[in-house]
């Protein structure tokens, strides 16, 4: 998965993987908003940029600052509305067979219709303890109906209209907590490229039946990321 990213902190006890993203331009990044919520200086944050392990990046691997971090002005930490970040970076990244860009549909794209759907993200292999290598995962899921997903015997309510549910019905393949930001991905239905559907916002636990991912769509968030980007004017 070329585009996805690891947003990086570096503390007093080490540098840590604190959640994934997408490169939707060589400059910036799409993320979700919960992963900044105890920021502190942004300084101390990086961008990892075509690594699959991060224990060992490789030389295909590219390294940027946070030039500017852009929450949404709504994002509501309790409820996880419009919980989305943009990451502006320091320096443009070089795409290659490595890295690549994700693409945000519009309101044109039928989302609901997309069959084939992904979902990536960096994940501790359980047979490195006690260093545990980050690999990068992925794992094919299906779109839920956001209707069904909110019913009273699944999620009830909490989902809502900016969000998009994916897994199975009976559980057992779902984004994992440590796993905020990764994208949703779906090959479009009838071109032989995938587009950038939605970023891991929250989920209950870890893959349990009537317990999908949630994530932000990115569809929902189109304009808001082309003002932000300055590429449509702020009234659009």
């Amino acid at each position: 998965w070329p585009g996805v990213i690891s947003v990086q902190a570096t503390w007093d006890n080490g540098t840590w993987h604190m959640c994934s993203g997408a490169l939707i331009h060589p400059k910036w990044v799409l993320t979700v908003a919960h992963c900044f919520a105890h920021a502190g200086d942004i300084s101390r944050w990086e961008v990892v940029i075509g690594a699959t392990d991060l224990s060992q990046p490789g030389p295909e691997a590219q390294l940027r600052h946070i030039k500017t971090l852009l929450v949404h002005q709504y994002y509501e930490p309790r409820t996880a509305r419009n919980n989305i970040a943009l990451l502006e970076l320091d320096q443009p990244v070089e795409c290659s067979d490595y890295i690549q860009l994700g693409c945000v549909p519009d309101s044109s794209l039928a989302v609901s219709d997309l069959k084939t759907c992904y979902i990536a993200g960096w994940r501790a292999t359980p047979d490195s303890s006690p260093n545990p290598r980050m690999v990068l995962q992925e794992a094919k899921v299906r779109l839920i109906d956001v209707q069904l997903c909110n019913s009273s015997r699944w999620y009830g309510g909490a989902v809502h209209p900016q969000d998009l549910c994916a897994g199975y019905p009976r559980g057992g393949i779902d984004t994992c907590q440590g796993d905020f930001g990764g994208p949703l991905v779906c090959k479009d239905n009838t071109g032989d490229y995938f587009w950038l559907v939605g970023l891991t916002s929250w989920g209950k636990g870890c893959a349990g039946a009537k317990r999908p991912g949630v994530f932000t769509s990115t569809q929902q968030f189109h304009t808001w990321i082309q003002v932000q980007m300055g590429l449509l004017p702020p009234e659009a």
